[in-house]
């Protein structure tokens, strides 16, 4: 199969990754505690370190604010639901992922919260002063997705971070789609809260997320239980991390994380990114040839990620998507991709759009057979 679907999960992994999750699994597997045998002393200690690579990957402000989630959704859940109180108002963009969207949607529909959608441009762009202007004294978050998982649009967060931080207001990113191929530094973008998933951009297994908390935000748990260490309090503990992880983590997952964080940072971000923006460009010249197909987003390479999509008249993006997997072996994502606002806002609601997403793994040879089977299949 040729996989193009990065965006939904990167595939394959590295396979440093692979072999680090075998060994794991069979040595070294143990519910991790910071006082128990030597196995689960071990586990205790991959988490530490998994936190401490995050910390200084992205330039946190200690290994403790790094909290390992079930996945991405996991980690916007809990800093939405922990941070927000009954009246406050939240700003987010027509951008947004359903993990983001989701959640703001049932508390305002609650009566809890007080919502703003702010509008992209018509290439997926958002003007940083549209969030200045829609700031009130009532505005407790501001949400936004640092890259599109539908046109590949990047936002610019650190002047978005400015404003918030001027104004007193939260700032929460999505990293979904730039985790691992775009540099983040959370310190110089003022970034309060960051979501992140192991499974795309830094090539860990499914089942394991970030959640970074800045020093002086206070998250309320998103759940409670044991934490491998302190077994008297009648409450969690409040001290970071465990304060935030209750029950056992997924120390597998950690350790594949560990082990796609290294691999990225030997490959550089520079070089991923590069890559995947150049497969979205040939492809772009594929399409423009075939002249049947009408792109959304902007093509300015160094503002996107490595994702493109595009439909055509001719047929739906669901038949595509399925002659494609079923005649040529081929694997894109088409649908609305877990972001009907993104698809309102480009007027491709509800038929959806056809997603490619190229990883550090497919070739130009990839992209050459898709633009020739898309070629046939319009033939």
């Amino acid at each position: 199969m040729i996989y193009l679907d990065n965006a939904a999960t990167t595939f394959p992994k590295p396979e440093s990754v692979y072999k680090a999750l075998d060994s794991y699994a069979r040595n070294s597997l143990a519910n991790p505690g910071r006082a128990g045998h030597k196995m689960a002393l071990a586990s205790e200690h991959t988490l530490a370190d998994g936190r401490h690579r995050l910390n200084q990957f992205f330039n946190g402000k200690g290994p403790e604010r790094f909290i390992f989630t079930l996945n991405c959704t996991d980690a916007l859940n809990m800093a939405i639901k922990g941070v927000l109180k009954p009246g406050d108002h939240v700003i987010t963009s027509d951008m947004e992922h359903n993990s983001m969207s989701r959640p703001l949607r049932a508390l305002e529909l609650a009566g809890v919260i007080e919502w703003t959608r702010i509008p992209s441009d018509g290439q997926g762009s958002i003007d940083p002063q549209t969030v200045a202007k829609a700031i009130t004294p009532k505005t407790r978050l501001v949400g936004i997705s640092h890259g599109s998982n539908v046109v590949g649009t990047t936002q610019p967060i650190e002047e978005i971070g400015k404003i918030t931080r001027e104004k007193n207001v939260l700032f929460l990113v999505d990293a979904a789609q730039t985790a691992g191929v775009l540099p983040i530094d959370v310190q110089a973008a003022n970034i309060d809260l960051m979501a992140l998933p192991g499974h795309k951009g830094l090539f860990a297994p499914t089942g394991v997320g970030v959640l970074y908390v800045a020093p002086g935000v206070h998250v309320n748990p998103w759940r409670e239980g044991g934490t491998g260490g302190d077994s008297s309090s009648e409450t969690q503990p409040k001290d970071y991390p465990y304060f935030l992880e209750g029950g056992t983590p997924n120390v597998l997952g950690v350790a594949g994380l560990i082990a796609g964080l290294q691999w990225v940072q030997e490959q550089g971000l520079k070089k991923i990114h590069q890559h995947e923006v150049e497969l979205v460009e040939r492809l772009w010249k594929h399409l423009d040839e075939i002249g049947q197909f009408t792109i959304v987003g902007h093509r300015d390479m160094s503002r996107r990620v490595g994702t493109l999509s595009f439909f055509t008249e001719a047929l739906p993006a669901a038949e595509i998507g399925g002659i494609l997997d079923q005649a040529f072996d081929i694997a894109i994502r088409p649908g609305l991709h877990c972001a009907p606002y993104i698809h309102k806002a480009f007027k491709s609601y509800p038929d959806g759009l056809v997603r490619v997403s190229p990883g550090p793994f497919n070739t130009e040879a990839d992209i050459d057979l898709l633009a020739g089977a898309l070629k046939e299949i319009l033939a």
